[in-house]
């Protein structure tokens, strides 16, 4: 997508042809910079710092962490070291593992001195991958607010929690892709951004997103969504997953399930958007079974922001001695969500559903 006017991917390969270029975006809204990254660790703590994000992102950046880890050892050992190594870094995003599977699929039967290619074509294939599902989930969603700009003389009001956008994904993101093609397209939409505490996704990245894009928005507070649902003010709420179960549960940034609950209640339509490889059919139960991330308790305990000279510093909000509890993550059910948009179409949260739509990677499941 668009920064200051230039089309950017939220990762790539450097002109070398092998490290890896990565937009560090714990230091946005307020500074746009991007890293270099050159080995396996760096790739690693850049997952677990969050310098990247979004499940999808975070599937491609372990793919080329592992390409970085081959070209420093080429070994059977040493692609299980690295594959041990990135698992462990984020949990709860299933793209993680989904990625580092087909990347040792890719490599493990080549001959040692070909993995280190194979690698670069797995990775490069991946980032494409994602481009093109987040395109067709784009004009998937864009039929939804057709529909609702039909019957508006309004703005089509969309409500969205965290930053299911391209920097969460390697382009266009997934909740924000319809937006950004109805917005392309002339239909009038407005953005409520969740600010999405503790670390402020929404105002932080999805708001830098939609200046950057030229789409008109305005950030509220987390606990504002249910306040607008009930005064009309929302015509549809759509959300990115980090994990959807073979039922159709959904796990995404902790806040999304009082949302869901909100729309239900106001019926606004709450719709999920994500790609085929984030559906996790080994899983059925989401709250039972999905483990969820607790975080440090800085990212609760602080807040980080511009003052007015310029400086960006950072406070903490809470008393001395308070504990924290920083859960990552909740688990909408399935009953929830009016339906997920994929790749294939607006499939009905089901366990039907999901089979109909992606056989091949169902199974008995």
């Amino acid at each position: 997508m668009k920064v200051n006017g230039r089309h950017t991917r939220s990762i790539w390969l450097e002109p070398d042809g092998w490290s890896v270029g990565i937009v560090d975006q714990t230091l946005l809204p307020h500074r746009f910079a991007t890293l270099r990254l050159t080995t396996l660790d760096q790739a690693a703590h850049a997952i677990r710092s969050m310098q990247l994000r979004g499940a999808p992102l975070i599937g491609a950046a372990a793919a080329y962490g592992l390409c970085l880890a081959l070209r420093a050892d080429a070994s059977d050992a040493a692609l299980e070291r690295a594959y041990a190594t990135l698992l462990a870094t984020r949990p709860t995003a299933i793209n993680l593992k989904w990625a580092l599977d087909e990347m040792t699929a890719a490599v493990r039967n080549q001959p040692r001195e070909k993995r280190i290619a194979a690698g670069y074509k797995r990775a490069a294939e991946i980032a494409d991958q994602d481009v093109a599902i987040n395109q067709s989930i784009g004009r998937h969603g864009l039929t939804i607010i057709e529909d609702i700009a039909k019957k508006n003389d309004q703005p089509v009001n969309v409500l969205t929690h965290c930053n299911a956008g391209w920097l969460a994904t390697v382009d266009w993101g997934t909740a924000t892709a319809p937006i950004y093609m109805a917005h392309d397209k002339g239909i009038p939409i407005h953005v409520w951004v969740d600010e999405t505490r503790p670390r402020n996704q929404g105002a932080s990245l999805t708001a830098w997103e939609m200046v950057q894009h030229g789409v008109r928005h305005t950030v509220i507070a987390d606990n504002a969504g249910g306040h607008l649902m009930q005064h009309g003010m929302v015509d549809m709420v759509i959300v990115g997953a980090d994990r959807v179960t073979a039922q159709g549960d959904v796990c995404n940034k902790i806040g999304t399930y009082l949302k869901a609950l909100a729309a239900k209640d106001n019926g606004v339509p709450f719709y999920v958007a994500l790609p085929s490889p984030t559906i996790d059919f080994s899983v059925t139960d989401g709250v039972a079974e999905i483990p969820i991330e607790q975080r440090g308790a800085d990212e609760q305990a602080t807040m980080t922001g511009k003052t007015k000279d310029g400086r960006i510093e950072t406070v903490q909000v809470i008393p001395d001695g308070s504990p924290v509890a920083n859960y990552g993550f909740d688990v909408t059910p399935a009953r929830l969500v009016t339906g997920l948009v994929t790749e294939r179409g607006i499939v009905p949260a089901t366990r039907d559903g999901l089979k109909a739509a992606f056989t091949e990677r169902a199974g008995g499941g």
